[in-house]
């Protein structure tokens, strides 16, 4: 009748709880490598960006030192190479470019095309651009010269300037007093042979500039190429014009385009080059 519930005996020791340290364990490390896969992308961003950051700091560094990028990139005696390659270039378009500024300007006479004398005058600033480039590659020492790269560009502006007035004025002359050009077989091959020459040149002179970071000698090939589009040109108006004598006015306003395209890359330059003229004057150590 007297079944009463045992107190607990209160010196009993419960039993332990016996915990799975490798559980544990298996929980922290799975946890550091999530955190560690979390972390890997953030650091191989911020990686690339301090090398572009450096890289980008480097270059400034080196123009701001008087020096090209070309420095930090070509050894002495490939600068001296492809330095060399400059100037046969510039020697072999000055030649070429003469002769066929002479046959273009024989053309525009003979047969009154504006686009022919915007064509010739244009082989004139080409001969004018190259003889700039072989003043800028001259002295061996210089070959990395950015205070002399820049006086090229800005000389190079210059003539660029004056050279698409004079186009552009022939070519309103032409419109104004309504000059038709004539068509015949030697305007047809000084156009062919033209652009093919001078877009040949202007693919060495990019490569070539490429190569030497030198924005006079990739300006120098901008010349040469808008002379071989002049060239063809010349072809196009011409042809058109045989087809559809309404359409008399293609030869005077391809003129007044290329003349325009000119303008805006002289005063391009000149913004940009003008003020790094200003910078690098003190860095010059060359001459």
């Amino acid at each position: 009748m007297t079944d009463a519930a045992t107190p607990p005996d209160p010196a009993a020791v419960p039993d332990p709880v016996v915990v799975d340290p490798t559980v544990v364990n298996g929980q922290c490390e799975q946890t550091d490598s999530q955190q560690e896969q979390q972390q890997e992308p953030d650091t191989e961003s911020q990686g690339e960006g301090f090398k572009m950051d450096q890289e980008m700091k480097i270059t400034d560094s080196v123009e701001d030192g008087g020096l090209l990028e070309s420095s930090m990139r070509l050894k002495p005696h490939e600068a001296q190479s492809y330095r060399k390659k400059v100037l046969w270039v510039s020697w072999v378009s000055i030649v070429i470019t003469i002769l066929l500024a002479i046959a273009a300007f024989t053309v525009s006479i003979m047969r009154h095309s504006a686009s022919a004398f915007g064509f010739a005058f244009n082989a004139v600033l080409d001969v004018l651009s190259s003889a700039i480039v072989l003043w800028r590659y001259s002295n061996a020492a210089a070959v990395h010269s950015a205070h002399r790269e820049y006086i090229a560009c800005v000389i190079l502006g210059v003539v660029f300037i004056l050279s698409s007035l004079c186009i552009m004025g022939k070519a309103i002359h032409d419109l104004t007093t309504k000059l038709l050009p004539e068509v015949d077989d030697f305007l047809f091959s000084v156009s062919i042979i033209s652009g093919l020459v001078c877009v040949i040149l202007a693919v060495i002179k990019f490569m070539l500039g490429k190569v030497l970071t030198s924005r006079a000698l990739i300006t120098d090939g901008f010349n040469s190429l808008v002379g071989g589009v002049m060239g063809f040109s010349i072809l196009i108006s011409a042809e058109v014009f045989k087809h559809e004598p309404q359409v008399w006015y293609l030869d005077g306003t391809t003129g007044i385009l290329m003349g325009l395209i000119i303008l805006a890359y002289g005063v391009k330059l000149l913004r940009d080059m003008v003020p790094r003229v200003r910078q690098t004057r003190n860095y010059e150590r060359f001459e």
